[in-house]
């Protein structure tokens, strides 16, 4: 693993960077399979799931594609999944439920003048596709990331999408709580989540995982279809000066096997620290296969001057996943998906069951947003009430400054009110307009 010096800032720029470069042939592909099931609907999530599905990622397992599952096929699921994996399960749902629970933004009602009151309702969504990879390893994590934040937000249909379902996959489904899952995956199941077919009614919110077509498609339907984040290679940075170096190494080569694609850093100021985790990950990395590739491809140590220019250099990073030694530093970062703090904080453990999130942004997303979490699957608006007396008590102002800004037939809904509000007699009883 190579070891960079904090001076060199064009390593430091080359690290940094991400290649914004989107494959337009994949993009080209995504949009003619949108393009076709909004025209064809399940006719052409069948003929592209056969076209492209075994170059793609695996076949979905009916040619009635797409195929709903059974109320029995995810028992059978649940039955076939070892006991161990289905304790397992139970831990990450009530974790992350936990969670999600206390992510609910609260509905309230202020009063900001005299017959102005301002009312913050909260709506769960009606409607939500989850997209669960079916790559090399089944991800029951990712149903559960995915749909539990969901329900607890209070959606109604909860919806999953696998283009291979596997036991492990029906389990989480089952425990978590939902009852429609698709044998369907690919850039054809975004398609069908965005616009509906005849079998699959469209979703309002589209969230989760997926190959390089999957997250074509995600953006190209976002206008039609909200969408959770544009989801890349996964990324961890690991700040610490403390070690140990054998854990540091284990958490980049975790990271790692995610994506070839992968970045994985570790940043420190104790030179002797640098060169034993680059000599650990050199030992602990597998022969061949992704971890091995993003290593030696995203790779690096970073040696800083100072603790200060450690934590810049992380901010500038803006890492998917950040772990860090010393709590006392936590304040000082801006940009990051996730934190774990201290040596315990494994981040794979926050991939699987500490109730956090693994849904993150990457790419640099983390100057911005955070994780998934249930406020992303409720819709939160305003409702505003005026009476005489609000009208009153603000309506001078408004026409103020509809007039500043040149906008004279907002001034004119306005100053009709104040002008019907000193003309208008009250009439005898009990009114709520007051």
């Amino acid at each position: 693993m190579r070891i960079i010096e904090a001076s060199d800032a064009r390593a430091l720029d080359r690290l940094a960077a991400r290649d914004d470069a989107r494959n337009r042939a994949v993009e080209r592909q995504a949009g003619r399979i949108i393009r076709d099931v909004r025209r064809r609907g399940d006719a052409a999530v069948a003929a592209w799931t056969r076209k492209v599905g075994r170059e793609h990622g695996p076949v979905s397992p009916s040619d009635a594609c797409p195929a709903r599952l059974s109320a029995a096929a995810l028992r059978r699921g649940w039955t076939a999944t070892p006991k161990e994996v289905r304790a397992a399960i139970r831990v990450a749902v009530k974790n992350v439920a936990s969670v999600a629970e206390r992510q609910v933004p609260k509905p309230f009602a202020v009063r900001v003048a005299a017959g102005v009151r301002i009312e913050q309702r909260v709506d769960p969504f009606r409607r939500v596709g989850c997209y669960v990879p079916g790559g090399r390893f089944p991800l029951p994590s990712t149903l559960i990331m995915t749909a539990v934040p969901a329900l607890v937000a209070g959606v109604r249909e909860v919806v999953v999408a696998c283009p291979r379902p596997e036991p492990v996959v029906l389990a989480a489904a089952l425990e978590a709580g939902v009852g429609e899952v698709w044998a369907m995956g690919g850039a054809q199941a975004i398609a069908a989540f965005a616009y509906g077919t005849d079998r699959v009614a469209r979703v309002d919110k589209i969230v989760g995982p997926g190959n390089a077509w999957v997250a074509a498609a995600k953006r190209l339907v976002a206008d039609d279809c909200a969408i959770d984040l544009h989801a890349g290679p996964s990324e961890v940075v690991v700040l610490s000066d403390t070690g140990p170096a054998e854990w540091i190494a284990a958490d980049l080569v975790a990271q790692a096997e995610h994506d070839p694609s992968a970045r994985a850093i570790f940043v420190t100021t104790r030179r002797g620290l640098a060169r034993a985790v680059a000599g650990e990950v050199e030992r602990q990395l597998p022969s061949a296969g992704p971890a091995r590739d993003a290593i030696r491809r995203n790779g690096a140590v970073v040696v800083a001057r100072s603790r200060s220019q450690a934590i810049a250099l992380v901010n500038r990073l803006a890492p998917e996943h950040l772990v860090c030694d010393r709590a006392a530093d936590v304040p000082a970062f801006t940009a990051a998906g996730t934190i774990f703090v201290g040596p315990w904080s494994a981040p794979a453990a926050g991939d699987y069951c500490t109730g956090s999130n693994h849904v993150l942004p990457t790419g640099g997303a983390a100057r911005f947003r955070g994780g998934l979490g249930a406020a992303d699957f409720l819709r939160v608006y305003a409702v505003q009430t005026l009476t005489r007396r609000g009208v009153r008590a603000i309506g001078p102002a408004a026409v103020t400054l509809a007039e500043a800004e040149g906008l004279a037939a907002h001034a004119e809904s306005v100053r009709r009110r104040l002008v019907g509000s000193d003309a208008a007699r009250r009439p005898p009883g009990r009114t709520l307009w007051t």
